[in-house]
């Protein structure tokens, strides 16, 4: 056998054999879902630094680094806290009774660019990621202006690991406790707003309420750049939802479409309560009616119609208008609104989902109580649980949490550091010079 046979011999052999890994990869890997999530996985990003804005500009402005690196530095801690064991944590085979995965795609053993439904599992992954940084982002909301840098990092790491991602275990892998009855929540109802609402809630209670609280006024410093995060959430919003469908397709269209839909109208709901009620509709009310929109279709944003949206936005907006009003008659400081928006808007787009999800938009759905009333009723019960579920399950590992921290390390900066403002005390910058 002559050289060059022997060359043509050991070419052929290769492409053999070679030959069903290939066809593996190009049967299931979809080019155009590839694109589509990867585009998502961007969007989701965007939002991190979005809500750093949107905060920033809502705290004073001897707190506005302060505020901004709270969400800033969850892009770093979290997203190594994912790679490490959180990914695993979440998506990993059910260790048993649906609450929480194993350890096998730790430090993303395992994790590679084979198909994970139509996409890599490293997109996957990274998509997926971007939900884990984004949820603890949001508890700061409720603490601002007097939490401990360090206590916060710590206090992001522990939660992420031991509530963020049984959650996310519990409601959206295949063996999940929540899943596995029934409930829905298509994009983080449950998973996102109403876990770390409740945990916000949770910890500034603990933490307590500002120095001079309810006795000097404490408005924002830059309503300009609260609006920009704002715009800069509603847009990476679309990738957050239509991302959800894990493909381009008829599901991530619809998801989009209702996304913007709710967003709107719970812009137009907030101001008009705002007009009706103080007399004075202002852009404050109106960045956090379009969040509190975008919260309340969250988890029914792959379940409902567009007329069922623009209904879920308005009530979500009147109802976190007047949740964020109660925190004045209860005297707790949630000083950023984390609980009255995402907290309330979560619980009020979960049991909607409950009553207007439709198969005709989701086959692998189910039928609310306006469509079908038996079957829907089953759904609405299920959807309840699922809330009163989270929100026992977050309360209590937010407290433990909580408390562990306090107890070693503090949770609250001093009076002296807290009057002076947290930018130049524990970062050493200043926004803003005279």
């Amino acid at each position: 056998m002559t050289r060059l046979l022997r060359m043509k011999l050991i070419f052929y052999l290769a492409i053999f054999f070679s030959a069903p890994t290939l066809l593996f990869a190009e049967g299931t890997v979809n080019t155009a879902d590839t694109a589509w999530m990867m585009m998502a996985t961007g969007l989701v990003m965007l939002m991190i630094p979005g809500l750093a804005l949107f905060y920033g500009g809502m705290v004073r402005s001897n707190n506005v680094l302060s505020a901004v690196m709270h969400s800033l530095f969850a892009m770093g801690v979290m997203s190594i806290q994912w790679y490490v064991i959180g990914y695993s944590l979440s998506w990993g085979s059910d260790t048993g009774f649906g609450l929480v995965g194993g350890f096998e795609y730790m430090f993303l053993n395992g994790v590679g660019l084979e198909a994970k439904g139509s996409i890599p599992h490293v997109l996957f992954m990274m998509f997926q990621g971007m939900f884990a940084i984004i949820t603890p982002a949001l508890i700061a909301g409720a603490v601002v202006e007097r939490i401990k840098f360090s206590s916060w990092v710590i206090f992001m790491v522990l939660w992420g690991t031991f509530v963020y991602d049984p959650l996310c275990h519990m409601v959206w892998h295949t063996d999940g406790f929540l899943l596995k009855r029934g409930g829905l929540d298509f994009a983080g109802g449950l998973v996102v707003h109403i876990s770390s609402g409740v945990s916000a809630l949770v910890l500034a209670i603990i933490i307590g309420k500002r120095i001079s609280y309810g006795k000097m006024p404490m408005p924002p410093h830059n309503l300009v750049i609260t609006v920009i995060g704002a715009a800069l959430l509603w847009f990476g919003w679309f990738g957050f939802n239509a991302g959800s469908a894990l493909a381009s397709n008829e599901l991530s269209a619809n998801a989009l479409v209702v996304t913007h839909l709710s967003a709107a109208s719970g812009l137009f709901a907030w101001v008009i309560a705002e007009w009706i009620y103080i007399k004075t509709p202002s852009i404050l009310g109106a960045a956090s009616g379009l969040v509190a929109g975008l919260v309340a279709i969250t988890p029914g944003s792959g379940f409902v119609t567009p007329t069922s949206a623009v209904i879920i936005g308005l009530t979500g907006g009147f109802i976190c208008f007047l949740g964020v009003r109660i925190k004045s008659r209860f005297g707790f400081d949630d000083s950023l609104d984390a609980f009255g928006v995402h907290g309330i808007g979560g619980i009020v787009g979960a049991l909607l989902t409950g009553i207007f999800a439709t198969k005709l938009i989701n086959p692998d759905g189910a039928n609310g109580i306006f469509y079908v009333f038996l079957e829907g009723s089953e759904l609405l019960f299920e959807q309840a649980i699922s809330i009163a579920f989270t929100i026992i399950y977050a309360t209590i590992l937010t407290v433990i949490i909580a408390k562990l921290i306090d107890k070693t390390m503090g949770l609250r900066v001093s009076s002296d550091i807290e009057i002076q403002g947290l930018d130049g005390t524990l970062h050493g910058e200043q926004a803003y010079h005279n």
